[in-house]
């Protein structure tokens, strides 16, 4: 088991200190800053309390049961400044989680890499800044990159893996195999702004704002059409595949039905819609779209999705008996 250090005692630093211990790997929650041994301590307790409430919750709401509370928490430790050279040099994998500032980030992997061990992957956990833009704070930087967490990080499947330009490659796989192999979705994206999901999310739910900007619907019903509509389809099929289930042509018209009646560029189609459009690359229809459907049996492909929708509608109760 790969030995995990996570440093910064934040939310976020507990969050992956739940995570790798319920999968088996020992912890150590790192706290860089210099403090007394009194305020250490208080930290200490904090964290370590709140990891065992968090996994009293999961026991709770059964994800496990309540007798795995204890030989979890069992495999998390606390290191203060004092104590972090030693875990620092023990650990396989360190998560970065301080605060989201230059200066704060820059200081944390100066440490790190005095600390650490040169075969040690080194991750960033920020949501705001690109894994070239820190990887030079890093030596040596091949070990570098970025692993954007969603929260709750204990639940939250998705972990994006953003590599900077100076990252080894087997060092992105080894990180891809070690998330993989606790039970997360990996994917893995380039050094861009909003990595994908925040980006997606974004846009989402400004435009949800500006329908109560405008009048449009309810805050409370713009939630039940997320939840039942927008959110329901999204369980089962992703994006792109949605597109190509229902149609580029479809979204084609939509987009430029959508940009006159609005009066507004930021539903117009981007450039891959337009050539999909004029090369015949429409999705199902044609078997072929931003996914590739050629060799597929797609009637048991959508028969396989359509069951995942049933499931999905009595997960939410939604799923009445037909009038017979």
């Amino acid at each position: 088991m790969d030995r995990i250090a996570a440093v910064g005692a934040g939310r976020m630093g507990r969050g992956i200190a739940v995570v790798f211990a319920y999968a088996g790997h020992p912890v150590t929650l790192v706290d860089l800053k210099d403090r007394d041994a009194a305020d250490a301590d208080r930290l200490r307790g904090e964290a370590l309390a709140e990891i065992e409430k968090t996994l009293e919750m999961l026991a709770a709401i059964g994800l496990m049961g309540p007798e795995a509370v204890a030989p979890i928490l069992a495999r998390v430790d606390f290191a203060s400044a004092e104590g972090a050279a030693e875990a620092l040099k023990a650990a396989d994998v360190i998560f970065e989680g301080v605060p989201e500032t230059l200066e704060a980030k820059q200081a944390c992997f100066k440490t790190l890499s005095e600390l650490a061990r040169p075969d040690a992957i080194i991750a960033s956990t920020t949501s705001t800044m690109l894994s070239d833009e820190l990887q030079g704070f890093v030596s040596p930087p091949e070990r570098f990159l970025n692993a954007h967490w969603l929260n709750p990080a204990f639940l939250v499947p998705l972990v994006e893996v953003s590599p900077g330009a100076k990252s080894d490659p087997a060092v992105t796989q080894r990180l891809v195999d070690l998330l993989e192999g606790i039970g997360k979705v990996p994917v893995v994206c380039k050094a861009s702004p909003g990595f994908i999901v925040p980006r997606l999310q974004a846009l989402a739910m400004n435009e949800a704002a500006r329908l109560v900007e405008e009048g449009v619907a309810s805050a409370e019903d713009i939630d039940k059409a997320t939840k039942y509509g927008f959110g329901f389809r999204f369980a089962v099929l992703g994006v792109l595949e949605f597109i190509d289930w229902g149609g580029g042509d479809i979204l084609f018209h939509a987009d430029r039905y959508m940009t006159k009646a609005l009066g507004t560029d930021r539903y117009a189609a981007p450039k891959v819609i337009e050539a999909n459009m004029a090369a015949g690359r429409i999705g199902l229809k044609t078997r072929e779209g931003f996914l590739d459907y050629s060799d597929m049996d797609v009637e048991a492909y959508q028969r396989e999705r359509l069951a995942a929708f049933v499931a999905q509608l009595r997960h939410m109760g939604a799923a009445k008996p037909p009038v017979v």
